[in-house]
C-alpha cells in the first residue's frame, strides 16, 4: 500500500466529510453529527480529546492512535461545520515557525 502525505490524506478526508455535509445522506454517522448541531460536534471533540489523554497516560500506544484518530475525525467535522479546513490549522502551525510570530 502506497503511503500518502498525512496532510493530503486529511484534506481528502475533509473533502469526503464536506460531501456528507452537502448531501446529508440518511444513516450516515457524519450526517447525524451535522444534524445534532455545533454543541454536539464540539462535545464529541472534547470527549475524544479526554479519551486521548487517558490513553496517553494510562493506555497503550495502539489505543492512543485509535483515540487520536477519533479526535481528528471529529475535529474535521467541527471545522467543516464552521466553514474551515484542516489546512487552516496547518497554516497556523507553519506560521508559528516564523521568527516574528507572536502568540494571539
Amino acid at each position: 500500500m502506497e503511503e500518502k502525505n498525512p496532510l493530503l490524506f486529511l484534506s481528502e478526508l475533509q473533502d469526503f466529510i464536506e460531501t456528507r455535509y452537502k448531501e446529508m445522506p440518511e444513516g450516515s454517522y457524519t450526517t447525524s453529527l451535522f444534524k445534532d448541531g455545533l454543541n454536539r460536534m464540539a462535545q464529541k471533540v472534547g470527549e475524544e480529546a479526554l479519551e486521548l489523554v487517558i490513553e496517553a497516560t494510562n493506555g497503550t500506544n495502539d489505543r492512543l492512535i485509535y483515540e487520536g484518530s477519533d479526535m481528528l475525525y471529529h475535529l474535521i467535522v467541527l471545522l467543516t461545520s464552521k466553514g474551515l479546513r484542516i489546512e487552516d490549522l496547518a497554516a497556523e502551525l507553519a506560521e508559528r515557525h516564523n521568527p516574528g510570530w507572536k502568540k494571539h
